[in-house]
């Protein structure tokens, strides 16, 4: 069984909030750092891939509707 993108645009979210969290608390610790520019980043991406799914979602719905 398949899951659906709003799901999944769900879960970008979590990740993207869970990366968020660990560079949040890693430049209290070390200041910024590469790796909390590639935690900053990462969290970005799935931010972005988030948002683009769960729009997928409503477009296509909106489609079948009609």
């Amino acid at each position: 069984m398949r899951r659906s993108p709003f799901v999944s645009g769900l879960i970008y979210f979590l990740i993207g909030g869970l990366f968020t969290f660990f560079a949040i608390d890693d430049v209290q610790d070390n200041g910024w750092g590469f790796f909390s520019y590639l935690l900053v980043i990462l969290a970005t991406f799935d931010f972005g891939s988030g948002i683009k799914l769960i729009a997928f979602h409503f477009k296509y719905r909106d489609q079948l509707k009609k």
